[in-house]
């Protein structure tokens, strides 16, 4: 199948070796063009821009091209950043709950005033198309804004006592310093989803984020100093690959540490659990989803489509509630595949994302676009039909690819993808489809379309997931809590309850009272 399907918005004159037809205007060199205060490339510690001995290279994925280079911070600059985050713990947790909230307003309102260039950097770092960055911004922010009015909502409890000499309090206080170990596919929300709640009641933070994606943590930190966010509260630690375990190793078992939230692969994930057993931190965990859609015979077909495409396609299918299996029942089956097809021809382009035609940026490195080209390759083997894509171009570039006539025996069914690739299974039964999508040792997202209430309670409450899309493909809300079940991860963010995992309740027993 031809890459011109798609379309192209080209990010460089490799695109005119694939197609040779593509006009020159396509084929320009994009740079980073922000604000000097934003684009940092020094750690965060103690309130202060720090260097390092030796630096790392972010690279720009669409191109290949280095960005700029980052202090790669080593285990003694995270002790560092620790020890900081611990010392301010300290005046922190005293600050009233409406002192903090203010704070976090003030974040707010500065991410809010600069989204166009903490956008660029997304864009830049992560390949996002600009139109998603600007999402993702909007998104990050919001989880500030509901944290900040959140602090002033953590209440404890005064419980009737047995005797009547005494009264019995339930206080929550914030369990101290948090590692934060965020991914590079939500480069800046991933790290205000965790961060506000952590502040919001009192917690101080250490982030490490991504190695790909260091920029918008550093941008971060400097919109936080802006807001007046005391010096230890937030810190980063930028690292490159080589350094992220050792790193990660310090975060995880410094006895200073009290909490550890991390949002990542599974297996990377099981390792950080076992660090943290050994001084038995408080954990919280989003981890890997393999998340089914399931499009009924009842449902509508075109907003089923449309469905598929916003879920599946955004970020180029590099989101961890991406849908990944899609069932789909006999009665509906070859009109959903004709109308998919269409809608991916018509609304897909690949490009850099800074063009502003481009949906579809690259994957993050050349492994991911390795992983998908395998997943599809065991498919066909295996007897799939690409109708659509099915193709790596270079670098890290996917075509989206359609399968159809895919079998549960593939690849594709038991590993998740994180790339554009849209395998459908055909069912005939509710309870066949039921079977297969909960067939998975994960559970974070599942995606149900059907017009049939009854169908909707019984499926939404079997599907073994922690958040499922009824009718809806995007689920991600600041006021609704973010997590999953089975190996998908421990844990809640968002929502009223993300302020839960950085609390402690404390009982005090008031005693010796006259009567």
């Amino acid at each position: 199948m031809n890459s011109s399907c798609f379309g192209l918005a080209s990010s460089k004159c490799f695109l005119r070796r694939i197609l040779p037809g593509l006009p020159n205007m396509f084929c320009r060199e994009y740079s980073l063009d922000v604000s000097a205060e934003l684009l940092r490339t020094q750690g965060f510690v103690n309130g202060r821009w720090v260097s390092a001995a030796s630096t790392f290279p972010v690279l720009d994925p669409a191109t290949g091209k280095e960005l700029v280079k980052v202090s790669d911070f080593g285990p003694r600059e995270a002790r560092d950043a620790v020890i900081a985050a611990h010392k301010a713990f300290d005046s922190w947790k005293c600050q009233t709950a409406k002192e903090r909230s203010i704070l976090l307003r003030k974040w707010f309102d500065l991410v809010t005033q600069h989204k166009e260039d903490l956008a660029k950097l997304i864009t830049a770092e992560c390949g996002k198309p600009m139109r998603e960055s600007l999402g993702e911004i909007a998104y990050s922010a919001s989880f500030l804004e509901w944290f900040s009015e959140e602090a002033r909502r953590v209440y404890g409890d005064i419980v009737a006592p047995t005797a009547k000499d005494r009264k019995i309090l339930l206080l929550k206080q914030p369990v101290g310093v948090a590692s934060i170990i965020t991914p590079w596919n939500f480069p800046s929300a991933m790290i205000t989803r965790k961060v506000g709640a952590a502040l919001a009641v009192g917690c101080t933070v250490v982030v490490k984020p991504a190695e790909d994606t260091p920029l918008s943590a550093l941008a971060l930190a400097e919109l936080a100093t802006q807001a007046g966010i005391p010096a230890g509260v937030f810190n980063v630690v930028p690292c490159s690959r080589e350094k992220a375990s050792a790193v990660g190793e310090v975060l995880c078992t410094d006895p200073l540490v009290a909490k550890i939230s991390f949002t990542g692969s599974t297996a990377t994930g099981k390792i950080l659990l076992k660090h943290a057993a050994e001084t038995v931190k408080r954990v919280s965990m989003e981890l890997g989803g393999h998340a089914p859609f399931i499009i009924f015979d009842s449902a509508d077909v075109d907003k089923a489509v449309a469905g598929v495409m916003a879920s599946k396609f955004r970020n180029s299918g590099q989101t961890c509630v991406c849908s990944n299996r899609f069932l789909v029942q006999q009665g509906i089956h070859d009109l959903f595949l004709e109308k998919l097809g269409r809608a991916m021809d018509t609304e897909l382009r690949l490009g850099h994302g800074s063009d502003p035609t481009t949906t579809q940026g690259p994957l993050i490195n050349t492994r991911a676009a390795e992983k998908v080209e395998h997943q599809i390759a065991d498919a066909v083997a295996q007897g799939a039909v690409v109708l659509k894509g099915g193709k790596r171009l270079e670098g890290s570039f996917m075509q989206p690819t359609l399968l159809s006539n895919v079998t549960t025996d593939m690849l594709c069914m038991h590993e998740e993808t994180f790339g554009p690739l849209v395998p459908v299974i055909k069912f005939n039964k509710e309870e066949e489809a039921l079977a297969i999508a909960n067939a998975s040792a994960v559970g974070l997202a599942g995606y149900v379309y059907t017009q049939d209430i009854s169908q909707i309670w019984r499926v939404a409450e079997q599907l073994e997931v922690g958040m499922v899309g009824v009718n809806e493909a995007l689920l991600s809300t600041p006021e609704a809590s973010f997590g999953g079940v089975k190996q998908s991860g421990l844990g809640r963010e968002g929502s009223k309850y993300g302020v839960d995992e950085y609390l402690e309740v404390k009982y005090m027993c008031f005693g010796g009272l006259a009567l």
